[in-house]
C-alpha cells in the first residue's frame, strides 16, 4: 500500500502518480495506492479516477500532514479487509506529492528484509537557488550519508516504508504539522524494529521555497538560501 498526502498540489501530482503506478507495476504483489486530499481548494480531485481502479482518492480537512498519512492507512487498512493477524506480511510505503519515485522503488524496500526503510532524495531542478546555497545544501546532505554501516542518517517522508503489523503496534503516525516521519521513525527505534537506511534508494522531490509542512524539506531549503542572503 502506498498513500501520498496532498495539498492544493494539482500541478504535480500527476507525474508524482505516474511514478507510483509504475513502481506498484513492477511490484510482485497487487499495490493500492491512496491519495489523501488534504483542505484542497485547486482541481486535485478532478484526478480521480484517471490512473486505474488501484488508486483511491479520499478527502479530509486536516490541514495536518501526519494526520493526512494516518488517515491514509487507516482507509487502506479498511479497503482491504485485512485481518490484524495477517498485516505482518503486508507493506506499507509513504511518498510526497511532489516527489517521483523510481520503478523498483516498492521492489527494494520490500526486499530488504527489514520492519522499516528510509531512503534519500534528490533535486534535479535548483531554478529557484543560487549557487552558493546549493552548494551548502549538497555538503550538508553529504556529510550525513557517510556512516560507518553504510547507511545514512535522513529522514524522509518523501521515501519511506514499514511493515503494516510494525506500523499499528508502533501507533501510525501522529497527527504533527510537522516531523511526523521522525517521529514515527523515533518509535520504531524504540520498538526495537529493524531499521534499513538505504542510500541507493532515492526518489526526485521538488526544490520549492514555501512547502506544506511548516518544518518541512522546503523550509530546510530556504534556510540554506537566506544564510547567504539569496532569500
Amino acid at each position: 500500500m502506498v498513500v501520498i498526502p496532498a495539498h492544493d498540489e494539482a500541478g504535480k501530482l500527476p507525474r508524482c502518480l505516474k511514478a507510483v503506478v509504475t513502481a506498484a507495476a513492477c511490484a510482485p504483489i497487487p499495490v493500492l495506492t491512496v491519495v489523501v486530499l488534504d483542505s484542497c481548494t485547486d482541481e486535485s480531485a478532478s484526478l480521480a479516477g484517471l490512473f486505474g481502479d488501484d488508486v483511491h482518492f479520499v478527502e479530509v480537512e486536516a490541514k495536518n500532514v501526519g494526520a493526512s498519512r494516518a488517515a491514509g492507512f487507516a482507509y487502506a487498512r479498511t479497503a482491504c479487509g485485512v485481518a490484524s493477524g495477517d498485516e505482518s506480511r503486508i507493506w506499507y510505503a509513504t511518498t510526497d506529492a511532489d516527489s517521483q519515485v523510481d520503478a523498483d522503488w516498492l521492489v527494494r524496500q520490500m526486499s530488504a528484509d527489514a520492519d522499516m526503510v528510509l531512503g534519500i532524495v534528490r533535486v534535479t531542478n535548483w531554478r529557484q537557488f543560487s549557487a552558493s546555497s546549493v552548494r551548502r545544501y549538497l555538503a550538508a546532505y553529504r556529510a550525513k550519508l557517510r556512516r560507518s554501516d553504510g547507511g545514512h542518517d535522513h529522514v524522509h517522508g518523501a521515501n519511506m516504508g514499514f511493515r503494516a503489523d510494525a506500523y499499528w503496534k508502533t501507533g501510525g503516525f501522529a497527527t504533527l504539522v510537522s516531523d511526523e516521519d521522525v517521529d514515527l521513525v523515533r518509535r520504531f527505534e524504540q520498538c526495537g524494529h529493524r531499521i534499513h537506511r538505504d542510500v541507493g534508494l532515492s526518489v526526485v522531490t521538488s526544490a520549492r521555497r514555501e512547502g506544506r509542512a511548516p518544518r518541512g524539506f522546503a523550509n530546510h531549503l530556504k534556510s540554506m538560501s537566506q544564510r547567504d542572503g539569496a532569500a
